[in-house]
């Protein structure tokens, strides 16, 4: 590493702080220095490697619907922010099947349909479906313990996850972003600012401004200043199954409300749950729940369709969330406490679909000092503070 100082430091390279490197080197004069500081460039552990990698207009809050609507955009237009990519493909191998949300309970209807309302307004083409309706359209689905479904056939689907950090990635470097294996250790600070990041290395690094762009990994890092976020890394096991009863690749990404997610995926099936007893898991424990699916997954499966009476796992694989225990939304923007300190954490599964529009977001705040694309306000660092849940019910 040549340089020991910078304009811009971002404490994580994955997804988000790749996004935020990108748009930042996009706002910014050339002659500005932006490094990012990531332990593992491999990211094999990443939230974003490890993600099911889709992406939806189906929430319960506005700005998360905002959020996916900018997200699915830049998705599908991705040869317009990234140059060397051929317009003539799909780069990011969007496969816009849908997603398919049920509801059980006449409550759970209720909020199903004010939230279709809601997202409606902001762009999206959600549609509800009754059980017969619901029937006639996917026949191979047991409708009879379904109250209300919400469809959204367009902008909805999934897409490769590390193709587009791979392009935000060489996009940042293209312009003289600089980034830099090691880990973080600690601050120098004087009179409520940030002077020096320490890293792991021995090497010690001046930083203008210092974004906390570390996943899982974000709440140690506050700790190094004695602050505190509810930031933990929760675990999930995505199981890769067989099930020759049941060919449907048309299928939409469906999330049943006894708890499954389910969506098809060359030929098979990709489907998690949320464990019993969901809790902290440890920085480095990325072992497969395998009991999971016997114990519990496969019974809901074959409930919803019948289809799954003859399943096998071909492969399961373990990520983590960085899950917000306040309210399961993201945490953005600049931290009271501090000068030229400025957060992306806490993204609760949803993290990789809302990097294209946090990463321009948390440019536009340094840059401009405001948001310009997107008011990212109700996801603002002081709610934390205050203990104040601003929260997004539909978590998957």
């Amino acid at each position: 590493m040549g340089n020991t100082a910078y304009d811009i430091a971002i404490i994580g390279g994955a997804v988000m702080g790749s996004s935020a490197a990108f748009w930042l080197s996009k706002f910014t004069d050339p002659s500005t220095q932006i490094v990012v500081i990531e332990p593992d460039p491999s990211y094999k552990n990443s939230s974003t490697a490890l993600s099911v990698a889709s992406i939806r207009q189906q929430f319960t809050t506005d700005i998360n619907v905002k959020i996916s609507r900018y997200g699915i955009e830049f998705i599908k237009n991705v040869t317009d922010h990234f140059d060397g990519l051929d317009a003539h493909v799909n780069p990011l191998s969007l496969k816009e099947n849908g997603y398919l949300f049920l509801s059980g309970t006449p409550q759970s209807s209720d909020a199903m349909r004010d939230a279709v309302v809601m997202q409606n307004q902001y762009g999206a083409q959600t549609r509800l479906f009754t059980p017969d309706a619901l029937k006639s359209r996917f026949s191979w689905l047991n409708t009879s313990d379904v109250d209300l479904a919400s469809y959204g056939a367009v902008d909805e689907g999934w897409f490769d996850n590390m193709a587009l950090l791979d392009g935000f990635r060489r996009a940042a470097r293209a312009k003289n972003v600089e980034y830099i294996r090691d880990s973080v250790c600690g601050f120098g600070t004087e009179k409520g600012r940030i002077c020096q990041i320490k890293l792991a290395s021995g090497q010690r690094i001046d930083a203008g401004i210092v974004i906390n762009a570390a996943g899982t990994s974000a709440a140690d890092i506050m700790r190094y200043l004695h602050e505190d976020i509810p930031v933990e890394a929760r675990k999930r096991t995505v199981f890769m199954i067989d099930a020759p009863n049941a060919i449907h690749p048309d299928a939409p990404l469906l999330v049943c409300h006894s708890g499954f997610y389910l969506r098809p995926e060359h030929g098979h099936w990709i489907c998690a749950m949320v464990p019993e007893k969901d809790e902290k898991c440890a920085a480095d424990d990325f072992e497969p729940d395998l009991k999971l699916f016997e114990d519990d997954l496969w019974e809901r499966l074959y409930h919803r369709a019948p289809g799954f009476d003859a399943v096998k796992v071909l492969s399961a694989w373990a990520g983590h969330y960085a899950y917000n225990t306040l309210d399961q939304n993201a945490i953005i923007g600049k931290h009271p406490n501090w000068d030229n300190l400025y957060l992306m954490n806490g993204f609760s599964g949803h993290g990789l679909q809302q990097a294209p529009a946090i990463g321009r977001g948390i440019a536009e705040l340094i840059t401009t000092g405001a948001y310009q694309s997107i008011n990212f306000k109700d996801l603002g660092v002081e709610r934390v503070l205050t203990g104040q849940p601003f929260r997004e019910n539909a978590i998957v």
